[in-house]
């Protein structure tokens, strides 16, 4: 991968390797984005090149960035992690800092929160999880960290969200657990 140091920006051999895999999933996904144009997104995609790199760091830990919708008042488009299940190189990790460093022993590598933050993205809302969940069946095997409330987390709490028995369930945990199998979804507004 080959990206200019210290700048958040792809090669352009890279950034058009980016295109066409985005592109070729807004094509195989219609029913996500039902009305929309290929040719539209492009055009915002080369208006706010600096939005590349966060959606290839989605790219990249295996989210699989699609868009779910499009805000008419702002124009944006919103990419999600599309992937069927949590991207695989952003699991094993806890929900934020403060759990990260409230463990003892046995520490994970980083954390959900911090990880987003790197990405220029956000970690999907409870609202958002299920809105996703509308356009298929992600997380059969796998789970997701979602945006925790503020009185949740103080609390020491965390959600976190997967579908099983046919059925979409957001839960808790503590935010200090990890696991193989619970990454983050991510969402990015372009």
């Amino acid at each position: 991968m080959l990206m200019h140091e210290h700048k958040k920006e792809l090669s352009p051999e890279h950034r058009e390797e980016l295109l066409r895999a985005l592109k070729a999933r807004f094509e195989e996904n219609m029913n996500r984005h039902e009305c929309l144009a290929w040719a539209e997104v492009e055009a915002k995609l080369a208006a706010h090149p600096e939005n590349l790199w966060s959606l290839n760091e989605m790219e990249r830990t295996g989210g699989e960035p699609d868009i779910v919708g499009h805000d008419i008042k702002t124009g944006e488009y919103l990419f999600y992690d599309c992937s069927a299940e949590s991207p695989q190189g952003r699991r094993n990790v806890c929900y934020d800092r403060e759990a990260l460093e409230s463990r003892k022993a046995h520490k994970p590598a980083n954390n959900a929160i911090d990880m987003a933050a790197a990405m220029g993205i956000e970690l999907l809302t409870e609202e958002q999880y299920r809105e996703l969940q509308n356009f298929g069946k992600f997380d059969t095997k796998t789970s997701s960290w979602v945006k925790t409330p503020a009185d949740i987390r103080t609390l020491g709490g965390a959600l976190f969200g997967d579908r099983r028995y046919g059925h979409v369930f957001v839960y808790h945990n503590s935010a200090e657990s990890y696991y193989s199998t619970r990454g983050f979804r991510g969402s990015l507004r372009v």
